[in-house]
């Protein structure tokens, strides 16, 4: 072990740059974190959602919903099969929206894609199995189970569950949407409002 640290660490000339660099590069990534507000995507909050603003639609056409009231995002866009599925498909996809959203990639209307859609699909037969498999609606029709769950989605007849028409970022202009958490410090802010007084 002694080895492998010796073999590590810089000659004495170079320790304080690489000490110097190090702390920089701890810091910026520190301080990407906090900007991020990374650690709020390890909750099952709403709110988290809305940390980047073209997803103001999505939350406020899902806020005035009734599935507001049973289900969060992750309920329906996170695999609720196991924990590790689910923190799984959290980074794979957060780390694509962050990617997107950095290079200001994000189309002007935002389409779920095929991986997403799935696991949607998947959760809307997890919550709504009973309802599906309900032995007197069964009996309207033979193929009323097979209809209603292979094949299709069931956003092809429920178009406006729960999001409703969100066909553009303007799309819910006067929505209620929560003020977030700046990561802007307050000396910061009002250094700004005082500048742009004078």
């Amino acid at each position: 072990m002694s080895n492998i640290l010796h073999k590590l660490t810089p000659p004495p000339s170079w320790r304080v740059p690489v000490v110097v660099v190090s702390g920089i590069l701890f810091g910026l990534a520190l301080y990407l974190i906090y900007v991020s507000n990374a650690v709020s995507y390890l909750s099952d909050n709403p709110t988290t959602c809305i940390n980047c603003h073209v997803m103001n639609p999505q939350y406020a056409t899902w806020f005035h919903s009734s599935h507001r009231e049973r289900a969060s995002c992750n309920d329906c866009h996170v695999p609720q099969d196991n924990v590790f599925n689910k923190y799984f498909f959290k980074a794979k996809d957060g780390l694509r929206h962050a990617t997107m959203f950095t290079l200001r990639l994000e189309p002007q209307v935002i389409m779920i894609k095929e991986a997403g859609a799935e696991v949607v699909q998947q959760n809307c037969v997890r919550c709504h199995n009973e309802l599906i498999t309900d032995n007197k609606m069964l009996s309207k029709s033979l193929s009323f189970d097979h209809f209603r769950t292979e094949g299709r989605k069931c956003w092809e007849c429920h178009r406006e569950v729960p999001h409703g028409r969100v066909n553009s970022l303007s799309s819910v202009p006067n929505a209620q949407i929560p003020q977030t958490k700046t990561p802007i410090p307050t000396w910061i802010n009002n250094l700004l409002k005082s500048k742009t007084k004078n």
